[in-house]
């Protein structure tokens, strides 16, 4: 099964809430007005899009069919997913190697799939020919190390561990030295899933950040957020919690499969202006592509 077909059946659920509900309503349509406008709007925010995006998405819609004199069904469908896809082309989602070295740091809450997400990312970017160092510093949780562990071996990758309870930071500081020992390309840093109530956790993020800034001040640097899709709006929570302590670059959506929550993905990216860079379908060390608007908008439409 392609990459597209697995993020078509994965968001099936979210395509039942969103698209069968739009057909519905065109279904019964007489003429393109007010009314149909407010059906479309209602149908956006119950798709978990959040209500000050669905209002911007339909606020464009409206413009466009006066501008462009648009009357019929199929012209309205066209101009709401190219809205809606400009959304998700806002920023930027290429994650960019071309520099040597660049460091990822991956953040985000327990039980996201942060770990499995740097093993996927990391066997991507071994394909790509460049050698890879994984910073096991989510040395707070039990059984974190040996977890992130297993993928290092998944992805041949080198990986850089102490034991439970260690200083997180000096992990990364070690990992980093290795790095340059190595010139590797790439190092990826695991870090303790924290919630923005968990302020000592933010705390040795920050010193984290600060290593890497010492030692690497010139490299590439990379703050990838891992979010459950599964949660809908309650993501949009965490990528506020998370931004206002790093600079986040780019979003890894995982457990996109099996969701009717999928919708939120166009609330977060709108309200951040944060691109998406990763997105997980699938259990196995493949199942991670690099995002791309044109194929999510025709997997929920």
């Amino acid at each position: 099964m392609g990459f597209f077909d697995k993020l078509k059946n994965g968001l099936g659920k979210t395509r039942d809430s969103m698209a069968d509900k739009m057909n519905n309503v065109f279904s019964t349509f007489r003429k393109v007005d007010e009314e149909l406008l407010d059906e479309l709007e209602e149908i956006l925010i119950m798709s978990d899009i959040g209500v000050d995006t669905s209002v911007d998405i339909i606020a464009k819609l409206r413009d466009r069919i006066k501008k462009e004199k648009i009357t019929d069904e199929d012209g309205v469908k066209v101009a709401l997913r190219e809205e809606i896809k400009k959304i998700l082309d806002e920023t930027p989602n290429d994650l960019d190697l071309s520099k040597k070295p660049t460091v990822i740091l991956v953040v985000g809450v327990n039980g996201v799939g942060k770990t499995t997400s740097i093993g996927k990312i990391a066997n991507r970017i071994k394909k790509e020919g460049k050698e890879v160092i994984i910073a096991a510093a989510d040395t707070f949780r039990a059984a974190a190390v040996e977890q992130v562990e297993i993928w290092a071996n998944r992805s041949n990758s080198k990986i850089i561990k102490k034991e439970e309870g260690t200083d997180p930071a000096s992990v990364v500081y070690e990992a980093i030295q290795e790095l340059k020992k190595d010139e590797a390309d790439v190092l990826i840093c695991d870090t303790a899933g924290r919630l923005h109530n968990k302020k000592y956790l933010m705390d040795e993020l920050l010193k984290i950040k600060k290593v890497i800034d010492k030692e690497l001040p010139n490299a590439k640097k990379e703050i990838l957020l891992v979010l459950d899709a599964t949660t809908g709006q309650n993501a949009i929570s965490q990528v506020k919690a998370f931004k206002e302590t790093v600079d986040v670059t780019g979003l890894v959506l995982t457990k996109l499969d099996g969701t009717a929550k999928g919708g939120a993905v166009l609330g977060i990216v709108h309200e951040n202006k944060i691109p998406i860079k990763f997105i997980g379908v699938g259990e196995q060390i493949d199942d991670m592509e690099i995002f791309n608007s044109e194929d999510f908008v025709d997997a929920i439409l």
